[in-house]
């Protein structure tokens, strides 16, 4: 099976999930939530969506592998893994705010091939594979093409465990408030990178996120023409807990002001 053609059953099992996941808004009760980490939540929607993922992905791909956030019993594979999100931005969801989504990648040795965001209340499927360009409901999209940080939208998201680096993401966050259109947080990095991708931010950022929560997007990001890092510029994007994703001309301004506040904290 190509890439192509894979991506593109993962992109219907990612609607339908996005399906189930919307119609059991209005049906979430406090017996659903837990708290499985400082802040984080998880509700018995993640659980039933990442079984119905890993269902259909098995039969996709048997021989491959999983890296899912609520099942950490799932093995992982020498060559092939599932990266999987089943609801990014669970938060959004039991609080009723209109913006969590779907994410699945597939990686081959660490290197992301095939990724897909679905965003549940827009409608809007996220694609690319290795090579093919990245697309929004089947439209070819790409980053934006604006030229400094003055003129950028930027998105980021605010630490809900992990407070060590707070001082210095709190002073860029200020310098960036001053001297951009602005700075939004959606509370589904899934998003923010989808985001990117078509243009709608100039650059995302953020420390403290998961495999799952990046995998997909980064290979959106990259296959539209935007550039990813790490908070040093360098490629440990997806299990180091940093990320930046940006179109290729404010790349470069925003890495040296976010080093420019957090150069003695990496």
């Amino acid at each position: 099976m190509n890439l192509k053609t894979l991506t593109t059953r993962v992109a219907h099992l990612s609607k339908a999930v996005g399906v189930f996941i919307k119609n059991e808004v209005n049906n979430i009760q406090e017996k659903d939530i837990q708290e499985k980490g400082l802040h984080d939540l998880v509700t018995s929607v993640d659980k039933e969506s990442e079984k119905r993922i890993i269902r259909e992905l098995s039969k996709i791909m048997p021989e491959a592998g999983f890296i899912a956030e609520e099942d950490q019993q799932l093995k992982k594979a020498s060559r092939f893994n599932w990266i999987v999100d089943p609801l990014d931005g669970t938060t959004n969801f039991v609080h009723g705010i209109p913006v969590f989504s779907v994410s699945i990648a597939l990686s081959e040795y660490d290197e992301i091939i095939s990724g897909v965001i679905y965003e549940v209340n827009g409608d809007e499927c996220f694609t690319a594979w290795k090579k093919g360009g990245a697309f929004l409901n089947g439209k070819d999209i790409h980053v934006s093409k604006t030229k400094t940080l003055d003129n950028a939208l930027l998105a980021t998201g605010f630490p809900y465990y992990d407070y060590s680096l707070m001082e210095p993401y709190l002073k860029l966050f200020e310098d960036l408030m001053r001297n951009t259109h602005g700075i939004r947080r959606l509370g589904s990095a899934a998003a923010d990178l989808a985001y990117v991708a078509c243009g709608r931010f100039e650059t995302f950022y953020e420390y403290g996120l998961h495999p799952w929560d990046v995998a997909a997007g980064t290979l959106i990001v990259k296959e539209a023409g935007g550039k990813v890092s790490d908070f040093k510029g360098g490629h440990d994007f997806i299990f180091g807990r940093q990320i930046i994703a940006s179109n290729q001309y404010v790349y470069m301004e925003f890495l040296n002001k976010l080093n420019s506040f957090f150069h003695s904290c990496l």
